[in-house]
């Protein structure tokens, strides 16, 4: 996997599960109050949206929802004191995300291939909108990905939801991040799995160059529709 690749998956993961987690057990080891360690872990993914939009020059409207859900949270823990409503929001991130990504099935693009734009260099670029114009089977398979994505983290939305409600507090954030650890793998299974039929099949990648073959088989396709 290319470095470019590496860092698109890696990144994403370091700043939203790795590094929260600990911090919040970093400052309960140095004596915290659940609330503010729950807090101050949360303001690592909120820095980086931030952070984010700048080097983008644009804020987008998930960055500004997990800014916004942090702010409204923190108040709403320091005026109850109950620092599962901090817990609630990282089940509300999820549900959120598992929405938008089935909403782009109504979009021009899923969010799939939206993925997959990071990935693709050169060529490729152009390779798979061509692909996206011209066989069914490549738009098939990337809205499949794309409901299958959403769900599971809808899936993540409803399990974060019942530990914040059941667990004890300091249990909540480990567990909860081996469950989205343990659902991302088993995505991440069946999307290599898929994507190698899809190759095998179609001898095209989904996410980034063409294999061999693929432009005949493309060249094909629109007899097939």
């Amino acid at each position: 996997m290319e470095s470019h690749s590496r860092r698109a998956l890696l990144v994403p993961l370091a700043v939203n599960i790795a590094l929260p987690l600990a911090v919040y057990y970093i400052l309960r080891a140095q004596g915290a109050a659940q609330w503010q360690a729950l807090l101050l872990s949360s303001v690592v993914p909120a820095a980086h949206a931030l952070g984010t939009a700048v080097l983008r020059r644009r804020l987008e409207f998930f960055d500004l929802f997990v800014v916004g859900l942090l702010a409204v949270s923190a108040a709403t823990s320091l005026i109850s004191g109950n620092p599962r409503v901090l817990l609630l929001k990282d089940a509300a991130l999820p549900a959120l995300l598992g929405l938008w990504i089935l909403a782009t099935l109504l979009a021009a693009r899923p969010f799939a291939f939206r993925f997959g734009e990071r990935l693709r260099t050169g060529a490729a670029v152009e390779d798979a909108e061509r692909a996206w114009h011209e066989m069914p089977e490549y738009r098939s398979a990337l809205r499949g990905l794309t409901t299958l994505w959403g769900c599971v983290q809808l899936l993540d939305a409803a399990l974060s939801t019942v530990l914040a409600l059941t667990l004890p507090v300091d249990v909540v954030p480990l567990v909860g991040r081996i469950q989205s650890f343990t659902l991302l793998g088993l995505v991440i299974v069946a999307t290599v799995r898929r994507s190698r039929r899809f190759r095998a099949r179609h001898g095209r990648s989904l996410f980034g160059t063409a294999g061999p073959g693929s432009r005949e088989r493309l060249e094909e396709a629109p007899s097939r529709v």
